[in-house]
């Protein structure tokens, strides 16, 4: 299994990116999938998930508003799509795919999630 996100980068504060993540080696409308991130010297949070046909998302608290996770199961992709960016959104962030129950509590935990993908680095300056 592979989850290659990419599509991070640098931008202002108020800017926007969009990240994607494409999925191979694994029947994507099977999983649920969502995006975790971790700043420098912090640990790991999560950020949003949705579920396997895209009925139902979750999200942080601190990017519920600006952020939006979507996903298009032609092309076993995930995106995650950030508006309004703020310095504190700089992170490393990383794909995860679940074959779980679709939980809030699962996520927010993240110990069982079943693939990690590597991180791409988004940098938000003032």
């Amino acid at each position: 299994v592979q989850l290659q996100a990419y599509g991070g980068g640098s931008v202002q504060a108020g800017g926007s990116l969009r990240l994607s993540c494409a999925a191979s080696g694994l029947t994507f409308s099977s999983y649920c999938m969502g995006w975790f991130r971790q700043a420098p010297g912090k640990e790991r949070e999560f950020a949003a998930a949705i579920s396997w046909a895209a009925g139902n998302t979750y999200y942080a608290d601190s990017v519920k508003g600006r952020f939006s996770i979507f996903r298009d199961n032609a092309k076993n992709t995930v995106y995650l799509q950030m508006n309004s960016l703020k310095p504190e959104d700089t992170a490393d962030y990383y794909c995860v795919a679940d074959n779980g129950a679709f939980l809030m509590r699962r996520w927010a935990d993240a110990k069982d999630m079943d693939y990690w993908g590597q991180g791409t680095q988004v940098t938000v300056s003032s």
